[in-house]
This record gives C-alpha cells, structure tokens and sequence, in this order.
C-alpha cells in the first residue's frame, strides 16, 4: 500500500483508495496503486504514461511505469479540490483551489511541471472542469446570486461569460474534442441529467433519460463515446453527488441513445469528476474506495 505524502491536510475520508483502469471494451479492471488515505480525480496525460490526482489539498503525478507519485510544486495553491484540467498540449494544468483569504474556490492556471499559479477567475465560487481544444477558453460551474450555472473565461483571464440560466444546478461543464460542444449535468427536469449544447450556451439538449443521477459527463478523444457517472434514484438527492456510495461509471454514445454499465463500484464523490480517458480513447482511469475498518 502506498503511504501517501501529505504537504497540506484538506480533508480525510477515512478511507483506502485504489486508482485503477478499465478496458471501455472487455471491462476488465487494472489495480494500479493502493493509498492509504483519500485521492481523487486523475487526469491522463497526452503521452499516456502519467495520471495526475489531488490528495490533501495538492496535486501529484503518477508514473504508470513505475507506480511512483510525485508532488507537482504550485506554490500557494494548497487548497486544491477534485476539479483540475490539463490544458490541450499539456503544458499547463488549471485547478480550483480555495484561497486563504475566504475559503472560496477559484480556479488558477500554472505550468504542469510546477509554478506559480495565476488567477484566472477573481469572483467565487467557481469549480473548473473543461479547457477548449484550442486552449482558448475555461468552462466552469460558478454559483452567482444565488444560482449555479455554467460559464466560460478566457485561459488568460478576463470577462466571464454565462451560458446556462434556468433555476437548479447545473455542473460539470466539459468540451467535446471537435470543440463545437459542452457537455454538462444539470438538475433542471428533476433527477441530475446529462445534457449538451453548443458552445456559445444555444441548443441545450437533454441527453440522459434514465431513472438515476448523472453527473460528469467525459467525451472520449475520439469523440465516439461519453462516460459518466451515476448514482440510484432514492440514494442522493439529484444536486448532491457525494462519497461513500454504489455507483456505476456508464458509457453512451456521443450521439446519444441508451447506455450500459462499465463499472460497479463503491465511490462517488472523487471517482470519475474530471476527464480521465486514454490517449487512444481505450480505458478509463478512476478511483475506487474501501472504508478502514
């Protein structure tokens, strides 16, 4: 089991966490690594060797290879949540990490291999999960008087923009490959769907129609296949997604259509918020957890 290195303590589930992979075509699961203490969300990088997660309030780079972790440096950004995104060519990593000054998420950009973050956006809260692929813009979750809706901002900095205004959450705003799409969940027709729309906020379309609540839509490189997380009707209220529950990691077509079971697992919160496909948009990276006793 892996001793995890904790530089800053942000919060302790009480729990083992297994990072693992799965085959999208056989479902055939890889144990990678076993932590001693909660880490969540990887990332996969472009090369195919690395997955980067957040554990304690910093952000940590695993070699595949040689299951080794490695502290990715981000000066004072130490308060780092589950939301983090690589930029196109992986030069750069954008993270939500809530400042000393009031405890609220804002999202920062600093180079991958370690920096000083730049503040992005200066209003809160705002929960990153998308980069365009052109490495122009950053979408984002962000509740403003009162209300959570999508918005994106310039990579550098500058005047958001809202895209989504209807009342109830919507969440996990993400780019397709094509860059014509965002993708998103939101709450708006009672049970958490997954929706998508066009990138300047038109065509809003619901794309699940199931009895669960699914969250985090993530579009394949390929741009063939969307997996998602979802949790029981009855076992979460619809705008609520947290941990320590049963939930399924589903796949559905880009196009839309029925979707199927990948993956039964105890999780929730943490496993599957960021887009953690392949290169070749062959398996998936997620996190899987087990209560100490």
């Amino acid at each position: 089991m892996y001793t995890l290195p904790v530089p800053n303590k942000m919060e302790d589930r009480n729990v083992i966490s297994m990072l693992e992979t799965v085959d999208c075509l056989t479902g055939e699961r890889t144990l990678l690594a076993t932590f001693d203490g909660l880490i969540e969300a990887p990332n996969w990088t472009l090369d195919g060797r690395r997955l980067i997660y957040n554990s304690q309030g910093s952000l940590f780079s695993f070699d595949i290879a040689s299951c080794e972790s490695t502290l990715i440096e981000a000066g004072f950004a130490a308060h780092c949540n589950n939301d983090h995104v690589l930029s196109p060519d992986n030069s750069y990593i954008a993270v939500s990490n809530h400042t000393q000054e009031d405890g609220q998420s804002r999202i920062y950009v600093f180079p991958l291999s370690g920096g000083h973050p730049v503040l992005i956006t200066p209003l809160a809260p705002s929960y990153l999960h998308g980069w365009s692929p052109d490495g122009k813009q950053l979408a984002y979750c962000a509740e403003r008087n009162g209300q959570y809706d999508i918005y994106t901002i310039p990579a550098i900095g500058g005047v958001e923009t809202q895209l989504t205004n209807l009342p109830g959450l919507d969440d996990g705003p993400e780019y397709s490959p094509d860059g014509r799409h965002i993708w998103f969940n939101s709450v708006r027709t009672g049970l958490m769907q997954v929706w998508r729309m066009d990138v300047d906020g038109s065509a809003q379309t619901q794309m699940t129609f199931d009895e669960s609540n699914n969250w985090f839509p993530h579009i394949s490189p390929d741009s063939q296949t969307v997996a998602y997380l979802s949790y029981r009707k009855g076992d979460v209220a619809p705008g609520d997604h947290p941990p320590n529950k049963q939930v399924e990691i589903r796949l559905m077509s880009s196009e839309g259509g029925p979707s199927k079971r990948l993956v039964e697992l105890f999780g929730g919160q943490g496993t599957l918020n960021v887009n953690s496909w392949s290169p070749d948009s062959r398996q998936l990276a997620f996190v899987s957890y087990r209560l100490k006793e």
